[in-house]
C-alpha cells in the first residue's frame, strides 16, 4: 500500500485537477448535447467518477481517509443510479420503442 500512495503523490496535484475537469467536462458536454437516454447516463457516470478520481487524490495527498469512504459511497449511488435509470429506459423503450429523449413529451397526459 505504500508504494501505491508514493506513486500517486509522485504525480502532481494539478495533473489530478486538470484531469478530472477535463472528464467532468466531457461527462457534461455529453449531457447538454446528446438526445440518447443511455448516453446521457453513461456521461452522469463520467462526472461521477471524476469526482471519485478528484476526492481519492485529495484522499492520498492529505493522508487521510475520509475522501475514500465518499468514494465508496458515491459507488453505491452510481451503482443505484444506473439499476434505475436503466429500468426506466426500458420501460420508456417499451412504450415509445425509441430511447431519444426527445420523443418524452409523448408521454404527457
Amino acid at each position: 500500500m505504500e508504494s501505491l500512495t508514493q506513486t500517486i503523490q509522485a504525480v502532481p496535484l494539478n495533473h489530478y485537477i486538470l484531469l478530472s475537469a477535463i472528464i467532468f467536462s466531457i461527462g457534461v458536454m455529453g449531457v447538454l448535447l446528446r438526445r440518447n437516454a443511455i448516453v446521457i447516463f453513461m456521461s452522469v457516470e463520467l462526472m461521477l467518477n471524476s469526482v471519485n478520481l478528484l476526492l481519492t487524490a485529495f484522499s492520498v495527498y492529505r493522508g487521510d481517509a475520509s475522501g475514500q469512504v465518499f468514494v465508496f459511497f458515491i459507488m453505491a449511488l452510481a451503482a443505484a443510479e444506473v439499476a434505475v435509470g436503466l429500468a426506466i429506459i426500458v420501460m420508456i423503450y417499451r412504450n415509445t420503442n425509441s430511447i431519444d429523449i426527445n420523443v418524452l413529451n409523448r408521454l404527457k397526459w
